[in-house]
């Protein structure tokens, strides 16, 4: 007959559950693995079957009960890692959608929208369509497995129960927004630029030529040309996304490795 301590018992369930806590939360930030389109089921199972995995690996677990006040802050840390992973992913996608947000409203295209189900918003058309882009190129480029295996190290890097939270790591995470706007003008400003032009020549034509109706040319005018601007910087779209993806892990791994005190 086998016969399991309560001792064995407390190993096996804290060997499983406080990885999968945190496994479970970063797919639940996670705005491509996490999407709402993907059932809350899928993502129990597959933080689970990636829990079940890790679990051999883990360095050597705390002496904490589960069901204690101690564990009870072990598995808070465990959550507060896996969303500060996921956080940053969400700021890569949201850079792309602003991208989108300030060309459909320099195109003219802000009556153009629907209802998204992941933000329970409406959202600019131009905004989903460069957001579903950066999700293709992001599996394209096996992007998910890149950071479900930076996730995987972070046990080694953050032993679950045996680290010290840096306050800075906080910090790091907060700066890292400025990446929306810096960066997600920086993919517009082509399109900014040449529309702003455009603009301001349709309003000195205004002044020189009240007769003209201005407004009925100005609108089709700057739609048709952001279309054919759009084409154009989709040539350059995939590099500046892959660049962008590949900052955004050297920024978790940067992250990771400041996340807890010397």
């Amino acid at each position: 007959m086998i016969e399991v301590s309560s001792a064995q018992l407390q190993l096996w369930l804290t060997s499983f559950f406080w990885p999968f806590c945190r496994v479970l939360a970063y797919l639940m930030s996670d705005p491509i693995l996490g999407h709402k389109n993907v059932s809350s089921q899928v993502k129990v199972g597959l933080a689970m079957l990636l829990a079940f995995l890790l679990a051999p690996n883990l360095p050597a677990l705390p002496e904490v009960s589960l069901f204690s006040w101690a564990g009870l802050g072990v598995t808070v840390e465990q959550v507060l890692i896996g969303m500060s992973l996921g956080m940053v992913m969400r700021v890569t996608l949201a850079v792309v959608e602003m991208t989108g947000d300030i060309c459909g409203m320099q195109m003219g295209l802000a009556f153009a929208t629907f209802f998204s189900a992941d933000t329970s918003t409406n959202s600019l058309v131009l905004s989903r369509y460069l957001g579903m882009i950066t999700i293709l190129m992001f599996l394209a480029l096996d992007g998910h497995l890149m950071v479900l295996e930076l996730l995987a190290t972070t046990f080694k890097t953050l032993p679950i129960g045996h680290l010290r939270f840096d306050p800075n790591a906080w910090n790091l995470i907060a700066r890292y927004g400025s990446t929306i706007f810096l960066t997600g003008l920086l993919l517009a400003l082509p399109m900014v630029a040449t529309l702003l032009i455009i603009s301001l020549a349709m309003g000195i034509l205004n002044r020189v030529s009240p007769q003209l109706t201005v407004f009925s040319v100005g609108f089709p005018l700057t739609l048709s040309v952001g279309l054919i601007l759009l084409m154009v910087v989709m040539g350059d779209l995939g590099p500046f996304l892959a660049s962008l993806l590949t900052n955004t892990l050297h920024f978790m791994q940067y992250l990771v490795d400041n996340m807890t005190l010397a």
